[in-house]
């Protein structure tokens, strides 16, 4: 795991989401996909950032992303160990991730930029 992605969060309502995360906390949008069920948050001058998921678009759970090199490799040294994931690593538009739960049922994920 090289460093954080971006962090998932369920969501009933994007609008009232921007209205809190963007007019309350101060963050700035750092992209609007509301028509797909996502917003997501810039913090600061980092880039991984807070995406608010949609569930009446989409099921969603809080969920942590990791970047890794390689999401073939680190899933596969991953179930190796035991880890079992939710689904095949699966395309996104800028490389491939994939997504597992913890001991305790929290969500994580790994993605690589290999698109990029």
């Amino acid at each position: 795991m090289k460093d954080y992605d971006n962090f998932f969060l369920p969501a009933t309502d994007l609008e009232k989401g921007k209205e809190f995360y963007n007019d309350t906390l101060g963050l700035p949008i750092k992209f609007d996909f509301s028509d797909k069920g996502m917003v997501a948050f810039k913090v600061g001058d980092q880039e991984p950032a807070i995406i608010l998921k949609d569930i009446n678009v989409m099921p969603a759970k809080s969920t942590i992303w990791f970047v890794v090199d390689s999401v073939k490799d680190e899933y596969d040294k991953l179930r190796s160990k035991g880890v079992e994931f939710l689904s095949e690593p699966f395309q996104i538009p800028t490389g491939l991730a994939v997504e597992f739960e913890d001991p305790f049922g929290n969500r994580l994920g790994i993605t690589d930029y290999s698109a990029s």
